[in-house]
């Protein structure tokens, strides 16, 4: 009991600390102990695992086997001095919570309004915004969301081309079970044209990475669950060639 008392008032950690720094010092840098259920989380706390990655033969025949009991693992750094670990965590805690603070009083700042269209200025550069820069606009922003609304625009005509292919019957909607009851069973990560449509427009496509990936993957879904012989087989190679042609045409394929 004492041991428990020991670390819940933080002497616990304080002595593994200190144990932790002398055995440093001695240049041993793993621990290895058996905890049973009751003291794991408290050895997780000290930076212990239950994934040992200290090679057997260099361990085995010095620790005893416990039967119930976990075997865990310390890999202690030579760079951290353990002793003055909390503190520097401390530390670092509040100079987040400091940048953090900072940077909401700059969010929440309130700027004037501007007055030059009322001078008869028809626009002016986003940049010259007063406060936007410090929210952290950069041009580059825009950029990013004018290319992603044209690859969206890419993205739904290529869906559309491929709804509208004679070889598309098949992949329209997802697979029921009622006709192949087991398909889920090897497919973990089904996709389907419907479903695209319905990511499309949430906006799910960020990249174009992302799109041709589930589009991909319906024809690889269809090749792994169904024979070479099957007219299914067949009609994803189609598809598929005809996908990749539409990408090619939209600057969208990459060799």
């Amino acid at each position: 009991s004492s041991g428990i008392n020991a670390e819940y008032g933080g002497y616990g950690t304080h002595l593994m600390n200190h144990l932790k720094d002398y055995h440093v010092q001695c240049g041993i840098y793993h621990f290895l102990t058996y905890a049973d259920q009751y003291a794991i989380g408290y050895f997780k706390k000290q930076g212990f695992t239950d994934n040992i990655t200290l090679p057997k033969h260099k361990y085995e025949g010095y620790i005893k086997d416990y039967e119930g009991a976990t075997l865990m693992q310390c890999t202690l750094n030579p760079k951290i001095c353990y002793k003055q670990l909390s503190k520097v965590i401390k530390r670092q805690k509040e100079i987040v919570q400091g940048l953090v603070e900072w940077k909401q009083s700059k969010i929440n700042k309130v700027y004037p309004g501007l007055t030059c269209f009322k001078k008869g200025v028809a626009r002016i550069p986003i940049e010259n915004i007063p406060g936007i820069q410090e929210s952290g606009w950069t041009p580059s922003s825009v950029k990013e969301e004018e290319h992603s609304n044209v690859n969206q625009k890419h993205f739904l005509h290529i869906w559309n081309r491929l709804k509208g292919h004679s070889a598309a019957w098949p992949f329209l909607e997802p697979v029921k079970t009622e006709i192949a009851p087991d398909y889920y069973q090897y497919i973990k990560y089904p996709s389907d044209l419907k479903t695209i449509g319905e990511k499309l427009s949430q906006g799910y496509y960020k990249t174009k990475k992302m799109f041709i990936a589930d589009v991909h993957r319906i024809f690889n879904n269809c090749r792994m669950y169904n024979d070479p012989n099957t007219e299914y087989y067949k009609y994803a190679g189609n598809l598929q060639k005809f996908f990749i042609s539409e990408l090619k045409e939209a600057g969208l394929y990459d060799d």
